[in-house]
């Protein structure tokens, strides 16, 4: 498969689920509506997997990680007033070493 990186414009800041299934079209030659949907379903999955609190790892790309963070006590910057932070579940993205060192090497 190409690297989907040369097929973007040079001057986008961004990748979007239309630039992947465009991908997946020119590559694949699928339709771009079958296209379109194969990206919608693996992004459906991902989500669900991590709705339901498991971790998302892709080989060499890296793992999108469920944490929880316990209560804690933060501060107003302006006003110096102590205020509870709820609990929460933060997600986080680590790169594997493959895409570090692809990133590092730019491209």
């Amino acid at each position: 498969m190409a690297d989907a990186g040369t097929m973007r414009k040079p001057d986008a800041g961004t990748l979007t689920r239309a630039d992947l299934a465009d991908v997946v079209h020119q590559e694949i030659g699928l339709s771009r509506a079958e296209s379109a949907n194969i990206v919608e379903r693996i992004l459906h999955y991902m989500c669900a997997a991590l709705s339901d609190g498991q971790n998302v790892k892709i080989s060499g790309f890296g793992s999108f990680i469920l944490r929880d963070k316990g209560e804690r006590v933060g501060r107003n910057p302006k006003t110096g007033v102590e205020v509870p932070i709820a609990p929460r579940r933060v997600l986080t993205f680590r790169a594997s070493q493959l895409m570090r060192e692809r990133i590092v090497d730019g491209g």
